[in-house]
C-alpha cells in the first residue's frame, strides 16, 4: 500500500511539473511564475542598488575635501539626482516586490499570485523604465532637478532639454509595475490563501504585504499625476505650475508628497514584516501581540497620509496646519514603537539564539531607533525650520530608509537565501561583512548630523574651507567607502553559498510557516497538493505538513484538463468558494510592455502622433491576452479533494479578476480625487483666480453629456441582469458602446468650443484634463461594452459565466461617477465665480 502511494506521489509531481514547468531557453522571457519573476525582480533591483551606490560614492569623493573638482556642478546635479532616483523608485520599492512576489504564495498555500502575467508585464515595464533612466544617465542627459523634480526648477524655462522628461515618462513608466504589484498582491492575499487560513490565521508578513499594497493603491496616483501634468506642461505649455498663468509650483509639492511621505512607510513595513518573521523564529516562541501588532500596521498607514506637510514647513503654511501636521508627525512614533515593544518583548519572552539574520536585525533596531528620534526632532516646526535643506536631514532619510529597509533586507536575504539557494550559508565573510556595513554606515551618516547642524545645505556640489565641515566631511566619505566594502563582501558571501554552501532537505531554521513546507528547490507549483490550515499561519509544523502535501494528501491533489489550478477562498473565513484555473506561460507580457515602452520613448523624442500607433498595438495586445481567458460551457462544481466542491472561478461570485478590477478604479479613483484637490488648490490658493475668461457652456449641453455617460453605465446594468436572467444582453451591450460614443462626441465638441484657450490659464487647463479624463474613460467604456458583446456572441458569457459583463459593469458605472463629478465641476466653478463678483 505504501509503494502504491509513493507511486502516486511521484506520478503526481510529474504530471504537475509538466503543467507547469517553464523551458529553458528563450522560453524563459515567457515566463509568469511568481519564483522565477521573484528572483528577476530582487537581482535586478540589486543590479540597480549597486548603480546606486557607485553614484553614492561619486558624491562622497566630490564632497571629502572642500572645493574640489572632481565634477561640475552640472554633472554632480545628474549624479546626486539620480542617486535619489534609483535608491527610491528602482531599488527600494522593487526588492520589497521581488520579496513580496517569490514568498507570498508560498507563504499562504497558494501554487501562485492571482495575476501572474500582470507580474511579467511589471518586471518588463520596470526593467525597461529603469533602463531608460540609466541609459540618459551615459548619455549625459539624466535628469538634474532632484529626485523630488521641485517645479519651477524642472519647468521648461529652467529645465529646457528632456532632462526632466526623461525623470517624469521613466518613472511613470516604472509605476505601472509598482501600481500592478500592488493589486497582484491585495489580491491574492485575499482571495488566495489556503484553505481554512481565515484573516485572523494569516502569518503576520502577509498582514504587513496586505497594508502596504493598499497603501500603494492610494499612495502612488498622486506622484502619477503629478507627472502627467507637468509633462503636459513642459510638452504643451498648460499652466499648471505656472504662477504668472494661475499654476501654483506649490502644487508639485502637494502631490509629490502626498506620495512621498507614505513612500517612507510603503518601504518600512515589509522591512518591518521581516523583522516580525524572523525575531519569532530564533526567539523560539510566537510573536508577542500578534493582533496589537496589525492594529499598529493599519495604524501606521493611516497616520502615513496625513504627514506630508512636514515635508513643507517652510513654504509659508498656515500655523494652525503647521500645529496640525507637526502633532500628526509626532504621533506616527507611537504605532511604531508597539512593533519594537513586541519584538523585544518577543526575545525577552524567548530562549534567542543568534546567527546571521539576528545580526542584522540589531543593526535595524539601533539605527533605525536613532532615525525615528530625529524624526520626532523633525517633526517639531521650531527645530525643522533651522535644519530644513541641511544634511542633518540627509542624515535623518538615510537612518530611517536604510535602517528601515536595508537593515532587515540583509536580515530576510540570509534568512531566505537558503530556501532559493537550497545550501546553507557559510559564515565566514558574513559577520565581517556585516560590521563593515554597520560600521561605515554609522561614520558616513552620523557626521552628517553634525554637518547639518553647523548648517551645511544639501545639494550643494562643494563648499568653502575653514567652516567646520572639512574633517566631518572626510569621515563621512571614509566610512562611505567602509560601507561599499560590506556589500562587496556580501556580494561574494551569496556567490559562495551558491557555489559551495551545504545543502539541506527542509527547514534549516526550525521556522513554523508554510514556505519551509517546500521541498528543495521549491517547485514550481510550490504545492503538490494544498494545506489546510487549523491555527495562525506562523505556529505550523513545516515538516509534517510538508510530508502529506507531497503525498497528495491536501486539496487539489490531482491534475485535471491540463489547467494550472489553485484555490480561492472567502476573504475573511478562508473557505474555500472557487477553482481558479490560472494562465500559462506567454510572452504577451513581454510584447505588451516593449510596446509601452516604445509610447514611452516617442512621447520623449517628441514624436506624439507617432505615438498613437505604439498605443493603438497596446490596446490590441491587451486584448489579445483573453483569447486563452474564459470558458464556453459551464462546469458547475469541481472536486477539489477532501469531499469539497467549488466552482471554476469563471462562474464564482468574486473571483480575483473582479476584486482586481475594484482596486485598480480605487487607484484610479485616487488619481481622480488627486486631480479635483488639484482644482480646488489653485482655486483657493493660486494666484490669478478667478480668471478673466470662464467657460461658458450653458446648461444643456453638459446637462446631454451627464445623461449620456449615465445612461451607459445603466445600459451595462441592465445587460449584467438580462443575463443573469438568460435573456440576451448583447443589443444592450451595444446600446451602452453607442451610449459611450455619443459622450465622446459630446464632451470633445465641449473641449473644443465651451473651453477657453487651455494654455492661457490654469483654470481652462484644469478644465480640459477634467473632461479629457472622463472622454478617454469613455472611449476605454466603448472597448469594454464591445469587448463583452463579442464575449457573448463567442459563447464565452452564460448565466453562470458573466464574469466579463460583471468587470465591464465596473468600468461603466466607475466612468459615469466620475464622469457626473467632472462635468458638474465645470458647471460649478462659472456659477460660484459669477456669485463672488456679483457679492463684491
Amino acid at each position: 500500500m505504501s509503494e502504491t502511494r509513493n507511486t502516486d506521489a511521484v506520478r503526481l509531481h510529474r504530471e504537475l511539473d509538466e503543467i507547469w514547468h517553464t523551458p529553458r531557453g528563450l522560453q524563459r522571457l515567457a515566463a509568469v511564475n511568481h519564483t522565477i519573476l521573484g528572483r528577476r525582480f530582487i537581482i535586478a533591483a540589486f543590479v540597480f542598488f549597486s548603480i546606486g551606490g557607485i553614484l553614492s560614492m561619486l558624491i562622497r569623493a566630490q564632497l571629502a575635501t572642500p572645493n574640489t573638482a572632481f565634477v561640475g556642478p552640472e554633472v554632480y546635479n545628474q549624479i546626486f539626482t539620480m542617486h535619489g532616483t534609483v535608491m527610491m523608485f528602482l531599488f527600494a520599492i522593487p526588492m520589497f516586490e521581488g520579496f513580496a512576489i517569490y514568498l507570498l504564495p508560498k507563504l499562504l498555500g497558494a501554487r501562485d499570485l492571482a495575476f501572474p502575467r500582470l507580474t511579467a508585464l511589471g518586471f518588463y515595464c520596470y526593467i525597461f523604465g529603469g533602463s531608460i533612466l540609466i541609459v540618459a544617465m551615459l548619455a549625459g542627459v539624466a535628469p538634474d532637478s532632484g529626485w523630488f523634480m521641485y517645479t519651477p526648477l524642472s519647468s521648461s524655462a529652467y529645465t529646457p532639454g528632456i532632462n526632466a522628461d526623461v525623470w517624469l515618462l521613466g518613472i511613470t513608466f516604472v509605476e505601472i509595475s509598482a501600481i500592478s504589484a500592488a493589486i497582484e498582491i491585495t489580491v491574492t492575499i485575499l482571495k488566495m490563501r489556503a484553505p481554512g487560513m481565515s484573516l485572523d490565521r494569516m502569518p503576520i508578513f502577509a498582514w504587513y504585504l496586505l497594508v502596504t499594497a493598499g497603501m500603494m493603491l492610494i499612495g502612488f496616483p498622486p506622484l502619477i499625476l503629478g507627472s502627467i501634468l507637468l509633462e503636459l506642461e513642459r510638452a504643451f505649455d498648460l499652466p499648471f505650475f505656472d504662477p504668472t498663468r494661475g499654476g501654483d509650483s506649490l502644487l508639485w509639492q502637494h502631490l509629490f508628497w502626498l506620495f512621498g511621505h507614505p513612500e517612507v512607510y510603503i518601504i518600512f513595513l515589509p522591512a518591518a514584516g521581516a523583522v516580525s518573521t524572523i525575531i519569532p523564529v530564533f526567539a523560539q516562541r510566537e510573536l508577542m501581540g500578534y493582533r496589537a501588532v496589525i492594529v499598529a500596521i493599519i495604524a501606521v498607514a493611516f497616520l502615513s497620509f496625513g504627514l506630508w506637510v512636514h515635508h513643507m514647513f517652510t513654504v509659508g503654511i498656515p500655523h494652525l496646519a503647521l500645529a496640525f501636521f507637526s502633532a500628526a508627525s509626532a504621533l506616527v512614533a507611537i504605532p511604531t514603537a508597539v512593533q519594537i515593544f513586541a519584538w523585544l518583548a518577543t526575545l525577552a519572552h524567548g530562549r534567542p539564539r543568534f546567527d546571521v539574520p539576528m545580526l542584522y536585525i540589531f543593526g535595524f533596531l539601533f539605527v533605525f531607533v536613532l532615525g525615528g528620534l530625529t524624526g520626532v526632532m523633525l517633526a517639531m516646526v521650531p527645530f525643522n525650520w533651522q535644519v530644513h535643506d541641511s544634511y542633518f536631514v540627509v542624515a535623518h532619510l538615510h537612518y530611517v530608509l536604510v535602517g528601515g529597509f536595508v537593515f532587515p533586507m540583509l536580515a530576510a536575504a540570509y534568512y531566505w537565501l537558503p530556501h532559493v539557494t537550497g545550501r546553507l550559508t557559510m559564515h565566514k565573510i558574513s559577520v565581517p561583512a556585516f560590521w563593515l556595513i554597520f560600521v561605515g554606515f554609522n561614520m558616513t551618516f552620523f557626521m552628517m548630523h553634525l554637518t547639518g547642524l553647523r548648517g551645511m545645505p544639501r545639494r550643494v556640489h562643494t563648499y568653502p574651507s575653514g567652516v567646520g565641515w572639512d574633517w566631518l566631511n572626510l569621515v563621512s566619505s571614509i566610512g562611505g567607502f567602509i560601507l561599499t566594502m560590506g556589500f562587496a563582501l556580501i556580494l561574494i558571501d551569496v556567490i559562495l553559498q551558491f557555489r559551495f554552501g551545504k545543502p539541506y532537505r527542509r527547514n534549516p531554521w526550525g521556522a513554523r510557516t508554510l514556505e519551509w513546507a517546500q521541498p528543495n528547490p521549491p517547485p514550481s507549483y510550490n504545492f503538490a497538493s494544498l494545506p489546510l490550515v487549523d491555527r495562525r499561519g506562523d505556529m505550523l509544523d513545516p515538516h509534517e505538513i510538508g510530508n502529506e502535501l507531497a503525498a497528495g494528501n491536501g486539496y487539489l491533489g490531482f491534475t485535471r484538463n491540463g489547467w494550472q489550478e489553485t484555490l480561492g477562498v472567502d476573504m475573511t473565513t478562508g473557505r474555500p468558494d472557487q477553482t481558479i484555473v490560472l494562465p500559462n506561460r506567454t510572452f504577451l507580457p513581454l510584447y505588451t510592455a516593449i510596446a509601452i515602452g516604445t509610447f514611452v520613448l516617442c512621447l520623449l523624442f517628441k514624436f506624439y502622433w507617432l505615438s498613437l500607433l505604439p498605443l493603438a498595438i497596446t490596446l490590441v495586445l491587451c486584448l489579445a491576452w483573453t483569447k486563452v481567458t474564459g470558458l464556453r460551457h459551464d462546469h458547475g462544481e469541481l472536486d477539489i479533494g477532501n469531499g469539497m466542491h467549488a466552482p471554476p472561478h469563471y462562474e464564482a461570485d468574486g473571483p480575483p479578476s473582479w476584486w482586481g478590477m475594484v482596486f485598480l478604479l480605487a487607484c484610479n479613483g485616487t488619481l481622480y480625487a488627486s486631480l479635483i484637490f488639484a482644482v480646488f488648490f489653485l482655486w483657493l490658493v493660486a494666484p490669478g483666480w478667478p480668471p478673466a475668461e470662464l467657460v461658458k457652456t450653458g446648461l444643456v449641453l453638459p446637462l446631454m453629456t451627464a445623461i449620456a455617460v449615465i445612461g451607459a453605465a445603466l445600459l451595462s446594468r441592465m445587460a449584467v441582469a438580462a443575463n443573469a436572467r438568460g435573456g440576451g444582453a448583447l443589443p444592450l451591450l451595444l446600446a451602452s458602446a453607442g451610449a459611450h460614443v455619443v459622450t465622446v462626441g459630446l464632451l470633445v465638441y465641449l473641449i473644443a468650443t465651451a473651453l477657453p484657450e487651455p494654455t492661457s490659464h490654469a483654470y481652462a487647463a484644469t478644465a480640459f484634463v477634467t473632461l479629457a479624463y472622463t472622454a478617454l474613460h469613455c472611449a476605454l467604456g466603448i472597448v469594454f461594452a464591445l469587448f463583452g458583446a463579442w464575449r457573448a456572441m463567442t459563447g464565452f458569457v452564460s448565466a453562470r459565466r458573466s464574469l466579463d459583463l460583471r468587470i465591464g459593469k465596473l468600468w461603466h458605472d466607475y466612468t459615469a461617477l466620475t464622469g457626473v463629478v467632472g462635468i458638474a465641476l465645470i458647471l460649478v466653478m462659472p456659477l460660484v465665480v459669477a456669485i463672488q463678483g456679483a457679492g463684491q
